[in-house]
This record gives C-alpha cells, sequence and structure tokens, in this order.
C-alpha cells in the first residue's frame, strides 16, 4: 500500500542527528530512542529511555474479529484491510513518523528474518545493548532483526495473555515496524505486547513495514538488470511440453524482484539535532545516565 503524504515537514516521531554517528529518536519533545554507529558500521549501540507512545490506538478484541469475518486470517485481503486500518491512524496521528513523502505499508518480505533469531529476542531485550549488523566476532545474542522501542512485556502480562488467547484464535492483528536506516534495522511501531503474544505460543507474528517509499528514478535504474535478465531467459527457452510452464517461473520471478524494486525502502530522513555534539552528550547523561557506548571498530 503506497501512502501520498503532503504534510508535516516536520513529524512528531522524527530521527535527530550529530556528528560521529550519534542519533536520537525523538518523540514530541522527548527522546525516546538515542544510538550511536561503530566506526566501521558494523553494529549500533542503543539506549532506550522507556517513554515511547504508540501512535496507533490499541485494538479491540472486537475489531479484531470483525477484520478475522471480513477475510481469512492471514490471507491478502485480511493484511490489506489492516494496513488500511493502519494508515488510517498514521495519517492522524500527531506523534507519528510520517511526513511529507510518499511510503510504503506493505507485508515484510521473509527473507528479512533470519529464524534462529527470533529466539533471542525475548531473553536478550534490554534497555540498552547493541545491534550487530554483520557479525564480525559479536556476541551472538547481539544478531538481532527488528529492535522494540520499550521494553517488552513479560509472557504472562494480562494484556499478552490476552493476545495469546487471539493467536491460538487465529484473530491477532499485525505488528506495525518502521524501517529506520540509521539503525539498519526496523523497530516496533506498534504491537510490542502482540509480538512477545505470538512467540510465547511458539509462533511469528505477522509484520507490517512502514518505509519511505524511493522514487520512480531509483526504480527505473534498478529496474533494468532484472528485466535484462528476464529477456535473455525468455530467449533461451526451446519449444517444448515445458516451455509454459518455464515461462511463467520466469515471469514470476521477474514479478517478484520488481517488486522488491518498487517497495524498496527510502533511506530514513535525519533532522539535525540542535546544539550538535554537545546537546547529544547533554541529553544522554540525562535521560540515560552512566550508558557510554564506545566507539569501537
Amino acid at each position: 500500500m503506497r501512502i501520498a503524504v503532503d504534510h508535516p515537514v516536520r513529524p512528531g516521531l522524527r530521527m535527530e542527528s550529530a556528528d560521529g554517528g550519534r542519533l536520537v529518536l525523538v518523540q514530541g519533545e522527548r527522546p525516546v530512542l538515542f544510538a550511536r554507529q561503530r566506526v566501521t558500521h558494523h553494529g549500533v549501540h542503543y539506549a532506550r529511555t522507556g517513554t515511547y507512545v504508540s501512535p496507533l490506538a490499541p485494538v479491540r478484541a472486537a475489531t479484531a474479529r470483525a477484520f478475522a469475518d471480513f477475510a481469512p486470517p492471514g490471507s491478502e485481503a485480511w493484511t490489506d484491510r489492516w494496513a488500511a486500518h493502519a494508515r488510517e491512524e498514521l495519517c492522524g496521528a500527531a506523534e507519528g513518523p510520517l511526513h511529507a513523502g510518499d511510503w510504503h505499508l506493505a507485508p515484510m518480505t521473509s527473507d528479512w528474518f533470519v529464524e534462529s533469531h527470533w529466539a533471542k529476542l525475548l531473553p536478550h531485550d534490554t534497555d540498552r545493548g547493541h545491534l550487530t549488523w554483520f557479525g564480525y566476532g559479536d556476541p551472538d545474542e547481539d544478531a538481532r532483526d527488528l529492535l522494540p522501542l520499550r521494553a517488552l512485556s513479560a509472557p504472562d502480562a494480562p494484556r499478552v495473555k490476552a493476545y495469546r488467547r487471539q493467536y491460538r484464535e487465529g484473530l491477532l492483528p499485525p505488528v506495525v515496524l518502521w524501517w529506520i536506516s540509521g539503525l539498519q534495522s526496523p523497530v516496533v511501531l506498534d504491537g510490542h505486547d502482540r509480538l512477545v503474544a505470538a512467540l510465547a505460543e511458539g509462533g511469528r507474528p505477522t509484520v507490517l513495514l512502514l518505509s519511505g517509499a524511493v522514487d520512480a528514478g531509483h526504480v527505473a535504474m534498478w529496474s533494468e538488470l532484472p528485466l535484462r535478465a528476464y529477456e535473455e531467459r525468455m530467449a533461451a527457452l526451446r519449444p517444448g511440453p515445458l516451455a509454459g510452464v518455464k515461462a511463467s517461473t520466469v515471469s514470476r520471478q521477474l514479478a517478484a524482484e520488481l517488486l522488491a524494486v518498487e517497495r524498496a525502502p527510502r533511506i530514513t530522513r535525519a533532522w539535525p539535532l540542535a546544539g550538535g555534539v554537545a546537546a547529544w552528550e547533554r541529553a544522554t547523561t540525562e535521560h540515560v545516565p552512566g550508558w557510554r557506548p564506545k566507539r569501537r571498530p
């Protein structure tokens, strides 16, 4: 789903940056996440402040059941309905991430998530930690595929238990993520407890990813190679009983590749942090005292 946004220019939930790979995610006027990239860009250190609030209203059980009556849970129509619901919520949110420009809100490609990383999420979710991007000798638990913006609830917390029941009934709404390129990771925009519920039940959540949409020039440039490869593969096909099947396979592969190009996330915009490095250092001292990420390779 593509979302065209004409305002605001500066959103309520935004990334701000200062020199030296210093980042801060601000919601309203309060910092919710500090981060600092490693020198060699092998990962990022982060510290949450505990003040994040989802810009989407809580999903009522009646809504989840109504959407399940509309279309089978997990189906394309069901997912599209939830995407439309999230779009409406985000467009009306004063402290959400949308700003002027084009956006995508769609199911996240499954090949992003490494199956073995899901098991690390609950036991290794901490307010201060490190996400590795490439490994390179980092602790194994630092390899995670998404970053919650608040502490995850216990699997037996009352709200999580209610969502676990929804998961078992096949009604659990998707978790909404937001791609932030400065972190090289999606963050959990909405659905922290739904995420815990799915994992606690031994399953995986359905996810919708919000990301800035790349422009037409980007799409055209990166579509050239798969289109050329498609033409070459089609030209190489020989007549025979399997020619139609092979042609269909090649066409489906092209469609998937072009969709991936079209949905590629745009680099996340970061606004300059007023006061620069000094302001970032003062803010970390105030909001995450004692956090001093080493600027290691």
